[in-house]
Parts: C-alpha cells; structure tokens; sequence
C-alpha cells in the first residue's frame, strides 16, 4: 500500500537525504540476540518548557520518584514513573547519555542540522497546550497537557531508537502506551488507522518557514500498531520532563519503526478509514514508505540499513553494530506483519 505522490526533495549534508560520508550512514548491534531477530523474520513468513511551569501538573502525577531506574540528570522537572510492565519495554542495552540524546536531533521545526533544535527549539511553547482526538472515533477529546499527564500511569520505557539514517540510540522514556488515550476516544469501526499531525507555528518554529517539508508535520499508524502496548505517548525522558528539542510537551514513540515515525510536539490525533501520506512520503515516495519498519535487509536506495552506528559510542570510526529486525522487538510485533512482503509495504 505505498502511497505514490509527486515529490519534493531537499537536499542537506544531515537532512537524512544526503550521505557524502559511508559512514554517516551508521553501526551494527553485538547485543540483543540473534534469536530474537530469527525469530521476527519466520514469523513474518516473509521477506521551551520552564521546568517551573510543569510543577503543577507533575505534583498530582502518583508514581513515586523512587520507582525511577535512571539516574535524573537534574537539568528539567521530574516526572516519576514506575518501570513498565509491558512485554519488551525495557531493552538492556547502555543508555545513550542525556548530551547526546538532547544535542543530536533531527526536528526539522527548528533546522535541519543535528545541533539546530538544542540551539533554537527554546521558543517552543508548551503551555498551554492542547491535544485534539477526531475522526472516526465515538468521543471527540480536546485535552490540556494537566489532563494528559494524569490520564494513565506513568511508566518508565528503555528503549532502542534506529533512525532511517543509519545511527540509533538508546532512551529512557517516560510515558504511557497510546492505547490509553485511544481508547478514551472510543474508535468506531471505520477507524483503520491512525494520523499523528504536529504543531507547525513559524513564529515559534523558524524551520517551518523554509520549504524542505509540507508542514505540518504528518505521520501515521494502521490502528492494530497504534495500539500496541510498546506504541508509547511520550511526556518525558530520563526521568525528567521532555526537553523542546525532543519533542516537548508529548511525542510519539514507535520502537521498532525508523525514528521519523515517531511525530513530535503532536496537537492532533485524527483517527481515519483510509491511510493518508506522511510528510517524508510526500517529500519523496520512493525513499520513504508508510510502514517504516526497520528492516536490516531492505535497503534505503541510497546506503545499507544493514548496520547501525551507535551515537556516544566510539564516534564515526567505531565499529558498527548490526541492525536488528524491527529494532529487535520481532518478538512482540512481528505477528502484525504476518504474510506480508515487507519489500513491498515498506
């Protein structure tokens, strides 16, 4: 079901779409099991928040701090969680450090350089902040970011991040799976997947006054994957509140999609009947498919996904790890894919 549309492309050294250097293009994983990945395959039978101004909200969050199982690095509020109960929700791997998971970003809102959204994303404002739910659902929802924070538990989720550019991280999130705020919308029958649209101010984001994205930002699930427990709603990471450059107030995480999947600063979830194409789909369909699912045998048309480089780990010489199917959560999602060609519905 690739959704074939007229394309525009931008090309910038850390765009995602320029590669000059192999390897800017990423490592391979010694980790995480080879089983796991086996398995993933036969079973798809084939091939600018103050922290002050959170103080209100977290006061009435119930998980206590001490549930935490990272270190806070002191630098945003707290948000405590307990550690998750879901099935693959907590990866053993070594965390990627609070620097380089809040210095290396791609938010295209504020630039396209890694370092762009640590610069600039401090205009982001995110109080107040309000999420709508619409669509094919029995209970249209708009929602304050207060009522949010205390619409489910919060949880402590470990997990690997694969960006499609060939690098990953690993990150301590802090949320609750999206399921739970799904379901208080009711979906109807028809709902067939799911629309994540994020916040697009130029007066606020100075990468949306260029032309290298149709903003808003769009992206989108098939419903069976948006309510997948591992499908997280995002609030916060090693142990304390989003920072803007990660995506503050509230971010998307699906880990075992490339990490453009995962949409950030999202102030609209529009459940649909049909799928309706994402910004990188738009911006070029031959690059980028509506599934998304990292997948170490199907190459991107211009560099191997094969490997991965591991950011904080060695720098740009260090050897690379090997890419593990659907992120090395085959286990938990590989049945949603059962019997269809991946090389296909990529």
């Amino acid at each position: 079901m690739p959704l074939i549309l007229t394309s525009r492309h931008a090309a910038h050294p850390d765009s995602g779409q320029v590669h000059p250097v192999p390897s800017e293009i990423t490592p391979r994983a010694l980790y995480a099991t080879r089983r796991q990945w086996l398995r993933g395959a036969v079973l798809l039978g084939s091939g600018g928040l103050a922290a002050s101004d959170w103080s209100s909200a977290l006061a009435q969050t119930s998980a206590p701090a001490s549930a935490a199982t990272v270190t806070r690095p002191g630098k945003r509020s707290a948000l405590p969680a307990v550690r998750s109960s879901v099935p693959g929700a907590l990866a053993v791997d070594k965390l990627t450090s609070y620097e380089h998971i809040t210095t290396y970003n791609n938010f295209y809102e504020f630039g396209t350089d890694k370092s762009d959204p640590a610069e600039y994303a401090h205009t982001l404002k995110t109080r107040p902040w309000t999420l709508s739910i619409e669509g094919e659902v029995g209970r249209p929802l708009k929602l304050g970011l207060d009522d949010l924070l205390k619409l489910g538990a919060m949880e402590e989720r470990i997990y690997r991040l694969r960006c499609v550019e060939g690098w990953s991280m690993v990150i301590p999130w802090v949320g609750y799976s999206l399921s739970t705020l799904l379901q208080r919308a009711q979906p109807t029958s028809r709902a067939k997947f799911v629309e994540f649209i994020s916040l697009a101010d130029a007066q606020q984001m100075l990468g949306v006054r260029s032309s290298v994205l149709d903003w808003p930002y769009v992206e989108g699930l098939r419903i069976d994957e948006a309510m997948h427990p591992l499908t997280l709603m995002a609030f916060g990471l090693y142990g304390e509140v989003l920072p803007p450059q990660n995506g503050a107030p509230l971010r998307l995480v699906v880990p075992w999609k490339y990490g453009f999947k995962s949409a950030k600063s999202i102030v609209t979830i529009r459940l649909t009947e049909k799928p309706r194409p994402s910004s990188w789909m738009l911006a070029n369909p031959r690059e980028y498919g509506y599934y998304s699912n990292v997948n170490p045998t199907v190459d991107h048309p211009r560099w191997s996904q094969a490997t991965e480089r591991r950011i904080g780990e060695g720098g740009l010489f260090a050897p690379r790890k090997p890419t593990l199917m659907f992120n090395g959560y085959g286990a938990q999602v590989a049945q949603l894919y059962a019997g269809m060609d991946l090389r296909k519905f990529y």
